[in-house]
């Protein structure tokens, strides 16, 4: 825990953002009867059955000092498309980053080998200097701001019926666009400091 609180205390620096990622599912749902849309004085209206086409995978990251996020839909989410994301997060989102700080939880695709079971040794290794990854603790999920990212998400953008991953990036773009035009940040308060008094339970005591 406090290794994660560390990495958010730690001062803005260009040179070495702080990048919190994480991944869900998101369910591909068609309506099996044509909505009716809103008419003066009456909401739009859709049938309370529907069709479940299967299911598709967000990664998202997210800068939340400075405003930036980034959501890539995949068909899945093994190790090679969290390889392939670590590699886009280098190459294509901050390569001008000597030093990324990457937050994220422990699953088990999370791992450099993910990179060296889908890259070329020496790729692997190139793209690994670049990361420096901190692992939020076992049930400590909650301490990645991605999350708080992933909620907004669903709350603003995937609250409705979307049948296909085309769908679902049609309305994400622009919500991610926006947000990021805007420069949309959040500010974690939660210190070591209140991790020692509020989780004491944790901590080991001389008494």
């Amino acid at each position: 825990m406090q290794d994660v609180l560390d990495v958010y205390a730690l001062p803005l620096d260009p040179h070495a953002p702080r990048v919190c990622f994480d991944e869900c599912p998101s369910q591909l749902l068609d309506d099996v009867r044509e909505p009716l849309p809103p008419l003066p004085g009456k909401p739009a209206r859709e049938d309370c059955e529907y069709e479940r086409d299967g299911t598709c995978n967000l990664f998202l990251f997210v800068e939340p000092n400075i405003g930036w996020r980034h959501v890539e839909v995949t068909k899945r989410r093994t190790k090679q498309d969290f390889a392939q994301a670590m590699k886009d997060l280098v190459d294509a989102h901050f390569p001008d980053a000597p030093l990324i700080r990457v937050v994220l939880d422990n699953l088990n695709t999370h791992t450099p080998g993910s990179l060296y079971e889908t890259f070329e040794p020496e790729e692997a290794r190139r793209i690994l200097r670049r990361l420096e990854f901190h692992s939020t603790p076992k049930h400590g999920s909650w301490l990645n701001m991605a999350e708080i990212e992933l909620s907004v998400l669903g709350r603003q953008c995937l609250n409705q019926r979307l049948p296909t991953m085309q769908r679902v990036n049609a309305v994400i773009t622009p919500w991610q666009q926006g947000r990021n035009e805007h420069h949309v940040t959040s500010q974690w308060r939660f210190t070591t400091a209140d991790a020692r008094e509020k989780l004491h339970r944790l901590y080991p005591s001389s008494s």
